[in-house]
């Protein structure tokens, strides 16, 4: 139905429907399956990212030990100070942190697009929940938002750090809930396609560079920069901001950079962070060997 956002935003005004619905109709099309059906495959999408959430909000602790605890020390300071870039960011911060903690530990989350990337689209859809109080239902169309732009994205560039760093990953996950979030408030498609663009923007050319090759340092962190990134992002839009650079343009030019990139900077764990003496002596620590 749809090749890229120019697309998407087209079939959503002249049909006058959600971005969202667009994308369900697509999965009906594409799958064959009854409406009933898509929607509760895509609500046991959203169990288990409610679950992350949970299990690393009690704290976990990853097997290598780099990650973990970290959702919990953020919701503790939300409980005894005022965050300086308050309640809404910061919850954001912390369930896109305790979902990636929960990937480190070896728990079961849902890709979005990726495993490295998974804390983005959840730490925003169960922080904005808080303060929009949706319905079941507007909370599965948010996933289907983030679904019809993050396919965009994985057919015209590429959603994998080994392919385009960490701005195909954490940078598509951003983008794909910002457009959620705005859906979600209220905004229009075309408002959406534009918190896309401006998220994308600002995390073009970010490298993937894992310490020690583990899904650990910097990636929970990065998720907790891209959730944060998607709420600030939206809000932009829904006041009316606008980028000056077409979403689907952003899009080619985030594909370019990333076939620019040196092998050291995607998924290689040569280059970067992971090329640090304190990153390559946690690779040691870890393997026993010098990476």
């Amino acid at each position: 139905m749809f090749r890229n956002v120019r697309e998407l935003v087209d079939i959503a005004e002249r049909k006058q429907i959600s971005i969202s619905e667009v994308m369900i109709q697509q999965e009906m099309e594409v799958s064959g399956l009854a409406r009933e059906k898509i929607m509760m495959q895509m609500e046991d999408n959203l169990r288990v990212m409610e679950k992350a959430v949970e299990d690393g909000l009690k704290g976990v602790q990853s097997r290598s030990g780099l990650t973990g605890g970290d959702a919990v020390l953020i919701q503790n300071y939300m409980k005894e100070k005022e965050p300086l870039s308050g309640n809404l960011v910061m919850d954001a911060v912390s369930k896109a942190v305790a979902t990636n903690e929960v990937n480190a530990a070896m728990g079961i989350i849902c890709a979005t697009p990726t495993a490295g990337s998974a804390g983005c689209v959840p730490g925003a859809l169960f922080a904005v929940k808080e303060k929009l109080n949706p319905s079941r239902e507007q909370m599965i169309r948010f996933l289907f938002t983030a679904g019809a732009f993050g396919q965009v994205v994985a057919n015209n560039a590429s959603i994998s750090g080994a392919a385009g760093g960490c701005q195909a990953e954490v940078g598509s996950a951003a983008g794909m809930a910002a457009a959620a979030v705005v859906e979600m408030a209220g905004g229009t498609p075309q408002q959406s396609a534009e918190a896309m663009a401006i998220t994308l923007k600002n995390t073009l050319g970010l490298v993937c560079d894992p310490v020690a090759g583990l899904v650990e340092v910097p990636c929970v962190k990065r998720n907790a920069m891209g959730a944060s990134q998607a709420i600030v992002s939206a809000d932009m839009a829904l006041a009316g901001v606008t980028s000056r650079i077409p979403c689907d343009e952003v899009i080619d030019a985030m594909f370019k950079i990333g076939q620019s990139m040196p092998s050291a900077l995607k998924e290689t764990a040569l280059g970067g962070l992971a090329a640090t003496p304190t990153g390559k002596s946690l690779a040691e620590m870890i393997y026993g060997i010098t990476k």
